[in-house]
This record gives structure tokens, C-alpha cells and sequence, in this order.
């Protein structure tokens, strides 16, 4: 028998772990959820196997290749132009399918008896039968309903709470006969569940499901990826590991070295290449890639760490994801459900927030604490203010949801029904932060004095006259024209500022006179190495 592999997902949902890797090649125990599928069509007798692939595809044809070294056959059908869905993909391919055959999905981790399953089938002479599986929420997945003989009556693709009628789902697993190919167009999209299946229950098919028993999880997103992995460690569904147990639920790769001094709780896995520095806590759940350094007194609570991390002295880990190449430098914190996508860099004493996401090639600064995902630009900077308020490229840094959180956090300093004025230059991004901006103070209860398009020398100046509590100025940078700047202002420094320049001119005329002559001297003596003087006479008429 001929099994399909479907392959060509993008797994948007496991990004950024899915930004360069299809959702199939994404490691559980350090192997591509691929290769479980393919150690389990073996393990029933399965040796023939046609990879359907569309997002990055040569990422697994040149682990795979032509199968031998994994004791099948592949063979790949790539989808150039457009995807085709779970069944136009198969359709795609039905001239190499004149026999039963098997589908599976590429991103399910199970150890089902797929042997009963295709006894099951060639028993009941079914034309389509379908691997079920009972799950205590079945909201997110296509629920089947049977009768007593196993007759498919029913289909709902991902009911509403209150349309569920059956905790039997479909696991993406079918056993077709060639011919229900026909019902299927050519070259045109068509999925399984919302096209194929509910015609041939139309058309009076003999169509039946079968309930496996055994582990199954759809690794549709971070949250089940995580929970696919712990299940693999503590071996409550049946995977293949690559390296040996050297202890009851420890397994450690060739060549890795772990210091006397370090305290690991197992399961744990441990790749090849390996180095685990000195008292290094190492709990339950902990699954570590091939050629990662692990620093000294580093605590590591449930991560999943992929090949080639780097994870610095007294970092703490907690349940999080660290990809392919990511470094993780002296004393930072990763928390819960986070994920350092690959070759990001978090710097030292950094915090990555629970459920934050950092995606590929990015940067933490040192003793930055990140709270919202990083996917554009390249930094995470640790201080939000500069010498000009608060600055970033637009629309990347500056993006309408952190406007809203900065407003509302400026707002809860003040008062409750305090007053601000809000001011902008006419640029169109400036109009769209000051928005935010205005939606951010009035959620913490602050009015607005909204000045719309005003020169920041006004808006500073009627602070006072009007009786606000503060006010703030959005605008173009301007030095950078890809920039934003949002300046700060409250009533007190506006009131002072206006009274030195009306009552103390004479103590800046000579503040200024002497900055100014000081720079000229050091700018002639760095040109013509001689100390020479200037005099200057500076004249300031202030109204």
C-alpha cells in the first residue's frame, strides 16, 4: 500500500518557529514530525510514501531525499502554482494511486494502529474510511458522527460550542479507494472534509469511521507543539528517539559533555555535541538540541531547545521555545509559552515576557523587558525614551497598538478626568498615532484637547494658558524621515521655561556667549593645534 503525505502547509500558526522550516520538518525529540510519520508507516508495513509539498519545499526533499537511508521510498509532487487543498492535492497525483491507499496529514504526531484501521476498511468494503479519535474539545476540529456500524452520517467542520454533537473528530488520517478521485475536479482546489467527503456521503458511497484508539495531536499551533513534546518524553505515545537512554528517561546524544556538578530531573533529552556547564538545573520536560552550550548555574524549567542554541551562565528557561541558532546571554529570562525564533539574540539580563514571540534574525538589547511580539524591524531596545521623547520607525517600532498602551500609561500618572492637549504635525502616520494616542488616554479616563495639526512650539506654549494637566506633540523626526518622535510636555516646565525667557535674559546671553566661544576654541585648536581667542558680541531680543 501507497501512503500520501500531506506536506505543504505553511503552519502559520507555529510561526516563528514555521518562518523558514515547513510545519512537517519542525522537531519533536529533536526529529521532524515527518520522520515519526514515516518510523510509523513503517512500523505497519507502509514503505511507499508520495510527499505532497508546496511551502518550502526543498527543506524536506534534501533531508529525505530519495527515502533510503529512512527504509522507504519517497516520492514528491510539489504544488508550483497555487496550493490545492488536502484532496486537489491528491488529485494531483492519481496516476500513481491505482490501489488502496493511505492518507496522512504532515503535522500530526500518533502512534494509531493503522494496520486495524486498513482491516477495518477492506472489511467493511468502504470506498472512504476515515481514522476518528474522541477528544474531550472538539471545537477545534471537524466532528464526525457514526452509527452503530460504523456509517458516517454526519460532518461539522469546527462547530460552535453549541453545535457540537459528537466527541469522535476527524484526524486527518483516511483510507481511500482510486476511484472517489473522480468526484474531484482537476487542477482546482478542494479540501477533504468540506468537499469530497459530503459528496460521497451525497452520492450514497459506502463511507465509514473508524475510532483508533492511542495518542493524537494536531500540531496546529505553539501551545500543542509543546504538549506533542512532553507527551513524546514521557512516552505516553509511541515515538522513535535518536539517541540511546543512558537512564531511565534520559537520553543523551554522542560526545556531549554534562559537568558532575549539574542536577538533571528526568525525562530530558540531550543532543549530540552537547555541553551542560556547571550546576546547571535541568527539570522534567527539558528537551535540548544537537551542538548547544548550556552556561553554568543556568536554570532550565520545560524549554524546547533546538540545534546550535547558545544559552548563557544563570539564564532561566520556563517552558519556552529557543530555535535553531538563537542566543540567550548571561542571566536573561524566557517565561512561559515565549519563543525566540532562529538566530535571534537576546542580550544579558534581558526579559522575555510569557507568550512572547521573537521572530527570526532579531535582537534583544541588554536589560530590555519585552512584552509584545518582536516581528518587525531588528531591535528591541531596552529604554523607550530618548533625548527626544519616544522614538521609532514608523509603523514598525510605532505601530498604532503600542501608541494605544503608551497613551493609556501616560494617562494613568495623572488624575483621573485630568485634561491634556494632543498635537501633531500634518504628515498622515503622525495623524494615525495621535489617534491611538487619544484612544489610549480617554480608555484611563483623561480629556482630550485635541489641537490636530499644530507647530510644536504652540502646542508647548498654550499648555499654560489652558489649564491641562500636559500635553504631547507627534511627529516626524527631524533628523530621520522614516522616524516618529511623540515629545512629552506637562503645565509646570512650560510656565517655567516662558518665565527665564522673560525675566532672565541677560544669565542666557552669557551662558550662550560662553558655549559658543567655547566651541570655536576647541574647533581651531583640534584644526591648527593653537589656542587662539574670539571675541563675540551675541544680541537677543526676546518679545
Amino acid at each position: 500500500m501507497r501512503a500520501v503525505l500531506m506536506a505543504g502547509g505553511s503552519g502559520t500558526r507555529l510561526r516563528p518557529l514555521t518562518c523558514d522550516l515547513p510545519k512537517p520538518m519542525v522537531p519533536i525529540l529533536n526529529r521532524p514530525i515527518a520522520e515519526h510519520i514515516i518510523d510509523l508507516l513503517k512500523r505497519h508495513q507502509i514503505r511507499e510514501v508520495i510527499a505532497t509539498l508546496h511551502y518550502l519545499p526543498d527543506v524536506m526533499r534534501d533531508y529525505f531525499q530519495d527515502g533510503s537511508e529512512f527504509g522507504v521510498q519517497m516520492t514528491y509532487a510539489v504544488e508550483e502554482d497555487q496550493p490545492l487543498g488536502t484532496a486537489g492535492c491528491v488529485k494531483n497525483i492519481a496516476e500513481l494511486l491505482d490501489d488502496t491507499f493511505l492518507v496522512i496529514s504532515g503535522d500530526s504526531v500518533t502512534d494509531f494502529d493503522l494496520s486495524a484501521a486498513i482491516e477495518f476498511h477492506y472489511r467493511k468494503g468502504s470506498k472512504a474510511t476515515l481514522v476518528l479519535t474522541r477528544v474531550p474539545n472538539p471545537i477545534e476540529f471537524g466532528v464526525v458522527i457514526t452509527d452503530d456500524q460504523g456509517n458516517i452520517k454526519r460532518f461539522l467542520e469546527k462547530p460552535s460550542s453549541s453545535e457540537i454533537f459528537s466527541d469522535t473528530v476527524n484526524t486527518g488520517i483516511y483510507i481511500l479507494e482510486p476511484e472517489v478521485l473522480k468526484y474531484l475536479p482537476e487542477n482546482e482546489e478542494a479540501d477533504f472534509s468540506k468537499d469530497l467527503f459530503p459528496l460521497l456521503l451525497e452520492k450514497g458511497e459506502p463511507m465509514y469511521g473508524y475510532v483508533a484508539d492511542g495518542y493524537w495531536c494536531d500540531v496546529g499551533h505553539l501551545d500543542a507543539y509543546r504538549e506533542a513534546q512532553y507527551a513524546g518524553l514521557s512516552r505516553k505515545v509511541k515515538l522513535e528517539f535518536a539517541y540511546t537512554e543512558r537512564a531511565p528517561g534520559l537520553w543523551i546524544g554522542e560526545n556531549t559533555y554534562i559537568d558532575p556538578s549539574a542536577r538533571i530531573e528526568t525525562p530530558v533529552i540531550i543532543g549530540n555535541n552537547c555541553r551542560i556547564g556547571s550546576r546547571v538545573t535541568i527539570e522534567a520536560g527539558t528537551a535540548i538540541g544537537d551542538n548547544v552550550t548550556i552556561g553554568g548555574e543556568a536554570d532550565l524549567k520545560r524549554p524546547i531547545i533546538w540545534n546550535g542554541a547558545m544559552i548563557g551562565d544563570e539564564v532561566h528557561l520556563r517552558a519556552c521555545v529557543i530555535a535553531r541558532g538563537a542566543r540567550i546571554d548571561r542571566r536573561s529570562h524566557v517565561l512561559e509559552g515565549a519563543v525566540v525564533g532562529p538566530l535571534s539574540t537576546v542580550g544579558e539580563e534581558a526579559l522575555i515576557s510569557p507568550n512572547v514571540r521573537v521572530w527570526p534574525s532579531k535582537s534583544v538589547e541588554a536589560g530590555a523587558t519585552l512584552n509584545t511580539n518582536l516581528i518587525w524591524g531588528y531591535t528591541a531596545h531596552r529604554n523607550l525614551f530618548g533625548q527626544r521623547g519616544v522614538s521609532g520607525l514608523a509603523n514598525v517600532d510605532v505601530i498604532p497598538e503600542f501608541a494605544v498602551k503608551l497613551g493609556a500609561a501616560y494617562g494613568s500618572t495623572l488624575k483621573p478626568g485630568s485634561q491634556v492637549t494632543v498635537s501633531r504635525d500634518q504628515r498622515t502616520i503622525s495623524r494615525m498615532v495621535s489617534r491611538s494616542m487619544i484612544a489610549g488616554l480617554m480608555s484611563v479616563g483623561i480629556n482630550i484637547q485635541n489641537l490636530e495639526a499644530t507647530a510644536i512650539p504652540v502646542a508647548r506654549s498654550v499648555v499654560p494658558t489652558l489649564g491641562v494637566a500636559g500635553g504631547l506633540h507627534i511627529r516626524i523626526h527631524p533628523d530621520k524621515s522614516d522616524h516618529i518622535v511623540i515629545e512629552f510636555f506637562d503645565r509646570n516646565q512650560s510656565g517655567e521655561l516662558q518665565s527665564r525667557l522673560s525675566n532672565d535674559t541677560s544669565a542666557i546671553q552669557n551662558a550662550v556667549t560662553v558655549n559658543v566661544s567655547m566651541s570655536l576654541r576647541w574647533f581651531v585648536s583640534r584644526r591648527q593645534n593653537t589656542p587662539l581667542q574670539y571675541s563675540l558680541s551675541l544680541t537677543f531680543v526676546i518679545t
